[in-house]
């Protein structure tokens, strides 16, 4: 049996291949950007085609960097972006665009170009919406798909069929329609747990059509990730990714929860896959807790079945900005641009550059939090997804000077990562308060491999932090999907005990404690400060 597994990760800005042995340990990676298209309006387009050629070359680049035979390759797994991808009736892309290119096929995740479609979806109140935190979000795909038949009827109408990214990504390697349950379920409105699509709800919010035609442009074959999809990997996908025909191929998972599921059930250390938090923070930031039975946690979307570890539920809430967040917070600065320059002669980013200040001006990691000063961060950019459920919301700052030092902008830097902290500190209260109870955060992705964000995170929420042994949990959840799919391990759980470990722990620091506390009180009041602003001005 072949003893190596690819797992391949299409983010907002790149595709990314990685190889695995059976262990987990990476054998060789490699990554491709991909085009990304942004217009007025919070529009945000891809093209299928640019992605597929992408991951292609991530693909055979990985593996000759492994120093493998590709016939040692013992399966793939896939996750993406939650965007949607439209197809025609010959496979062919569909512009879902006021531009008309073909090319650009995909909405992406970040769009959103369907808030008034949300807002009415969510006014009628349907009982589909208790399985999304009780309102659902412009960047899940029935909005999008009700903006696309309101304004571009065309599009809409020739599409042959609609798919979550990570689902076009199966199906363009293996010729199979089927869908995964974790994005038909966190994103389409699929009832994992019933094994049913509504039609009730589909007809209550405008989109009947699919009703009636059996939801066959939407899915009809479901599946629980890592299940093989099809007959492996087709002739024409196989010439393409430099693989054998046949090759086996998983379903799929949304980036997040392919980070998720190679972090939160490691073998060992603080707690049990059902008290662990993965926080997978990286452009955005997502929360994922599992649990054994469904708990209803107002602002958080699920409880979602099937959704990442097959038979458990999944609660997920996270920011749409978090690590970009933090890049548009610092950038604001005076001293950003000269700061930016330095951060580039050393070859790193502002953020890392910031980061590595703190810490040089400091004795300790947990005492950044002193060079915040008086400046406190609620760091809403582009909504609050969780717990608040408002794509509306907007980011306040408050205790600003004139200072243009370099000193003041490691302080606002130190601030906005705790405002983060405390926005995750929220999520866990609303969990909490419906049953989840959290005692580890298991911390992957890029902005959350620093150690000083990662006591920061500690110490706002006031839980131990764990950060995973591998530098590529992403990629790292996929090949766990391919292992599976290829018949190395007999499913998902023991996938994750056998290939995934956790490496640093971050333990609160009890000596800024209080601190954080009123850090945190505020926090709030500042972000209640920020929703009566709003309606004032509205």
């Amino acid at each position: 049996m072949a003893g190596a597994y690819l797992g391949v990760d299409v983010g907002t800005g790149s595709a990314r291949a990685g190889v695995f042995d059976e262990r987990g340990a990476l054998l060789g990676a490699a990554k491709r950007d991909i085009p990304l298209y942004l217009a007025p309006g919070d529009i945000a387009e891809q093209s299928s085609r640019s992605i597929w050629e992408a991951v292609c070359a991530a693909t055979r680049e990985a593996v000759e960097a492994s120093g493998l035979d590709p016939a040692s390759i013992g399966g793939i797994g896939f996750d993406a972006t939650c965007s949607l991808v439209v197809l025609g009736p010959a496979d062919e892309p569909v512009p879902v665009g006021t531009s008309g290119d073909p090319e650009r096929d995909i909405i992406v995740w970040m769009d959103h170009r369907a808030v008034a479609q949300a807002a009415r979806i969510n006014a009628t109140a349907h009982p589909v919406l208790r399985y999304v935190g009780g309102v659902i979000s412009p960047e899940m795909e029935t909005p999008k798909l009700l903006w696309l038949k309101e304004n571009l009827p065309e599009s809409f109408a020739r599409a042959a069929n609609f798919l979550d990214l990570t689902d076009f990504l199966t199906f363009r390697a293996t010729g199979s329609l089927a869908r995964s349950s974790c994005t038909v379920t966190c994103k389409w409105t699929y009832l994992a747990h019933e094994r049913r699509w509504d039609e009730s709800y589909f007809r209550q919010v405008g989109l009947g059509e699919l009703a009636d035609e059996q939801f066959a442009r939407i899915g009809t074959e479901i599946v629980p990730p890592g299940t093989p999809v099809g007959q492996g990997l087709t002739a024409r996908a196989a010439a393409e990714l430099g693989l054998p025909v046949g090759t086996p191929v998983a379903a799929g998972l949304i980036d997040a929860h392919s980070g998720g599921l190679a972090t939160v059930g490691a073998k060992g250390g603080q707690g049990s896959l059902t008290s662990r938090l993965a926080y997978v923070m990286g452009t955005s930031a997502c929360t994922m807790a599992t649990s054994v039975g469904p708990s209803f946690v107002p602002g958080v979307w699920g409880p979602y079945f099937d959704a990442m570890v097959p038979g458990f539920w999944l609660s997920e809430g996270g920011q749409s900005a978090a690590g970009a967040a933090i890049d548009h917070l610092v950038r604001m600065h005076p001293a950003a641009a000269e700061t930016a320059a330095r951060a580039k002669a050393d070859g790193i980013g502002l953020a890392e550059w910031l980061g590595r200040s703190a810490l040089a001006a400091v004795p300790d990691p947990a005492e950044a939090i002193r060079l915040a000063g008086g400046i406190h961060v609620v760091p809403d950019f582009l909504g609050n997804r969780a717990p608040l459920a408002d794509p509306d919301a907007r980011a306040l700052i408050t205790g600003l000077g004139l200072d243009t030092s370099l000193e003041s902008l490691v302080g606002l830097y130190i601030a906005g990562i705790a405002g983060l902290g405390y926005g995750l500190r929220q999520i866990l209260v609303a969990l909490e308060d419906s049953s989840l109870p959290i005692d580890t955060i298991v911390v992957s992705g890029g902005a959350g491999r620093s150690p000083l964000v990662r006591q920061l995170l500690a110490d706002a929420t006031g839980l131990v932090v764990v950060a995973p042994e591998t530098a590529e949990p992403v990629l790292l959840g996929g090949a766990m999907l391919a292992a599976v799919a290829g018949g190395r391990y007999p499913d998902l759980e023991a996938a994750m005990a056998a290939m995934s470990r956790f490496a640093e722990s971050y333990r609160p620091a009890a000596a800024f404690r209080e601190l954080h506390e009123r850090r945190y009180a505020t926090y709030l009041k500042l972000q209640a400060a920020a929703q009566e602003a709003r309606r004032a001005g509205g």
